[in-house]
C-alpha cells in the first residue's frame, strides 16, 4: 500500500519536473549549451544511460520494456531502436509531451508508448525488462524498494535501476546544496548505502526470486549515481 510519505514526495517531484524545472530538463537532455555544473550532470547521465543500456541485450526484438520515470525519453527511444516495444511513463505531463515531440522528430514509427502516470501502476502489463534511471533516487529507501517490488511482480527477466549512493561527500553536497544558484539545484535526493539497500531488498522478499548482479557507480562532479542490476532466477 502506498504510504502518505510516498504520495507527498510524488507530488513534490511532479511539481518540480512539470513546472519548476521542465525547461531546464528539456535543455539538459538536449545538445544545447549549458552551465559548467550542468555539463557535469549531462556527462554523468549520458554515462549512466549507456551503462544501463549495455546491461540489456543488444537485440531487443520481441521484448517488452518498461521505462519507469522516462523523462524526455532518450533511453526509451534508444531501447525501441534495438527492437523493444517500450512503455515509458513519467509523472510530468510536460516532460512526456517533450518526449513525444522528440519521438516524432526522430522516428514516429518506433514502438514507444509515452504515458503520464505513476511507475507503480502495474496495470501497464507484463514486461521482459524494466529500467528506472534516476527515478527512485528522490524517495526514501522503503518507498523505493516498495516501488521495485510492485514492478518486479510483472517483470520476467531483469530490472536495472539507479540509486543515490550514500557517501560523506554526497551527504555534504546535499546538505549545502542551498549555496548553489537556485537554477542549478536538483530536487531532494535520498542517499542510501548499497548494503542498506540490499538489506531492504531482502526484507521485502525480492532476493528470494531475484539476484543482485552488476553494480556500477558514476561520479562526474555534480552527478553521482549508482546502478544496480536485478536478474530473475
Amino acid at each position: 500500500m502506498d504510504s502518505a510519505r510516498y504520495h507527498t514526495r510524488r507530488a513534490e517531484i511532479e511539481t518540480y519536473f512539470d513546472r519548476t524545472a521542465a525547461t531546464t530538463w528539456e535543455t539538459l537532455t538536449s545538445d544545447a549549451p549549458v552551465s559548467r555544473i550542468r555539463r557535469t550532470v549531462r556527462k554523468g547521465r549520458d554515462e549512466m544511460r549507456n551503462t544501463l543500456l549495455s546491461w540489456l541485450p543488444e537485440d531487443l526484438t520481441g521484448a517488452r520494456l518498461l521505462d519507469a520515470g522516462c523523462g524526455t525519453g532518450t533511453l526509451a527511444i534508444e531501447a525501441a531502436r534495438r527492437g523493444a516495444e517500450v512503455v515509458a511513463i513519467d509523472l510530468s505531463p510536460t516532460l512526456v509531451s517533450i518526449a513525444q515531440e522528440r519521438l516524432v522528430d526522430l522516428d514516429a514509427t518506433l514502438p514507444v508508448s509515452f504515458r503520464v502516470g505513476d511507475m507503480r501502476d502495474m496495470a501497464l502489463g507484463h514486461f521482459d525488462y524494466a529500467v528506472a534511471m534516476d527515478s527512485l533516487i528522490h524517495y526514501d529507501v522503503n518507498d523505493g524498494v516498495q516501488t521495485l517490488a510492485a514492478m518486479a511482480a510483472e517483470i520476467k527477466t531483469k530490472i536495472v535501476f539507479t540509486f543515490a549512493p550514500w557517501t560523506p561527500l554526497l551527504a555534504a553536497m546535499h546538505a549545502t546544496g542551498r549555496f548553489f544558484p537556485k537554477q542549478d539545484r536538483a530536487p531532494s535526493i535520498e542517499p542510501v548505502s548499497p548494503k542498506r539497500l540490499s538489506d531492504h531488498l531482502a526484507e521485502a522478499g525480492l532476493l528470494s526470486a531475484w539476484d543482485i548482479d552488476r553494480s556500477y557507480r558514476v561520479d562526474t562532479g555534480f552527478y553521482k549515481s549508482q546502478a544496480m542490476e536485478l536478474s530473475r532466477r
